[in-house]
């Protein structure tokens, strides 16, 4: 299999991620209030100047993070403050905590934009008008956002962002997947700033030195869904046979580069059927020890695995960002996003032609062909 030279940046994928299909429910719509109209007006920090963008996603840590770069860069570009409400996170199942302060470290300034990311989200009003307009309407009528008003906001907030102008309202709500929707310094930003928590770090460090620091390590993620509905991954996975043939030619492709120091392989993935069948293909490949759901029973994260099903993701997403070489299937994965920023060296598939492999070598967007 050959590496192809890439001449266009990535492409802007209007796919979803499987989160989007979450049904909204009254836990997630008690930050904002617009039904309150005195109280809403009343700012967080007691001026009437105040003005706010609200970052709200329960989905998978990649699509979170990523749309949080959105947010960021719209609040920086604006000069408002930006809110972090992960409220519902997929990763637990106590609907009223936010799950941002549960995983990451407090952080009060990213890039100049102050912050508000504790558990206090459940007790702010933030002050209206609203955009996009939905968030005008009273409480009770915000309850159910049925998927084609989910998808309307990304479209509205797309528009907006792209507009470079500010909106009138004085708080946005971002409650939509918005991968794609900044540049990648915006990204750089939020991953260089925000930090797991203490105990999710000393996961990592320890694993790192000894597994990682002696070797070069090959990290391959293997996004499978395992039943979910993966939507823009489903291409991937249309014939099961040849995307692990796929995959196990990445890994052959991979090992055959140079390498600095003996190479070891690194698996994650959300498949416990795909850790097998690689397993079987490439005996010395390693994998961190986790709880899988049942076949065909969905993605990993899922409340009913709690938070260390959290601990665990972030521990395999940091980890892979520290090998030399990442394999991502597939390349519309954020979880991978970190890895595809930071990583020295990454193989992904074309997009056009998932047959084909792009070598992307010190993240410098130009892609090498052999």
């Amino acid at each position: 299999m050959k590496f192809y030279r890439c001449s266009s940046p990535a492409p802007r994928f209007q796919a979803v991620t499987p989160g989007e299909k979450i049904r909204e429910t009254s836990v997630l719509t008690s930050l904002v209030q617009p039904g309150a109209r005195e109280k809403a007006r009343q700012m967080v920090s007691g001026s009437s100047n105040d003005r706010f963008v609200v970052s709200r996603r329960r989905t998978g840590f990649g699509d979170c993070l990523w749309s949080l770069a959105a947010a960021w860069r719209f609040a920086k570009q604006t000069g408002r403050t930006l809110a972090i409400d992960w409220r519902g996170s997929c990763y637990l199942d106590e609907p009223f905590t936010n799950a941002f302060p549960v995983f990451f470290e407090p952080v009060e300034d990213i890039g100049g934009v102050r912050v508000i990311c504790d558990d206090d989200i459940n007790t702010r009003s933030f002050p209206g008008p609203f955009f996009p307009t939905w968030w005008n309407k009273p409480s009770f009528d915000c309850i159910y956002r049925p998927d084609e008003q989910i998808f309307r906001e990304r479209d509205q907030l797309d528009q907006l962002f792209q507009s470079q102008r500010d909106s009138d309202a004085n708080t946005v709500v971002c409650d939509a997947c918005l991968m794609w929707r900044c540049d990648q310094e915006a990204e750089r930003e939020i991953f260089r700033s925000i930090k797991p928590r203490p105990e999710i770090q000393a996961r990592i460090d320890a694993i790192y030195r000894e597994h990682f620091e002696p070797y070069s390590v090959i990290g391959i993620h293997v996004r499978h869904g395992n039943g979910e509905d993966i939507m823009g991954h489903a291409p991937y996975w249309a014939d099961t046979e040849r995307a692990l043939r796929q995959i196990y030619n990445a890994i052959d492709e991979a090992r055959s580069l140079s390498h600095a120091k003996p190479v070891r392989a690194f698996l994650c993935t959300d498949s416990a059927l795909v850790l097998e069948q690689v397993s079987v293909k490439f005996p010395d490949v390693f994998a961190i020890p986790k709880q899988f759901q049942a076949p065909q029973a969905g993605p990993l994260h899922h409340p009913a695995l709690g938070a260390e099903g959290g601990f665990s993701a972030l521990t395999e997403m940091y980890l892979l960002a520290r090998c030399d070489t990442v394999i991502r299937f597939p390349p519309t994965s954020a979880f991978t996003r970190y890895a595809r920023l930071f990583a020295p060296r990454v193989i992904e598939f074309d997009l056009n032609d998932p047959g084909r492999l792009i070598l992307i070598e010190d993240n410098s967007q130009a892609l090498m062909a052999s």
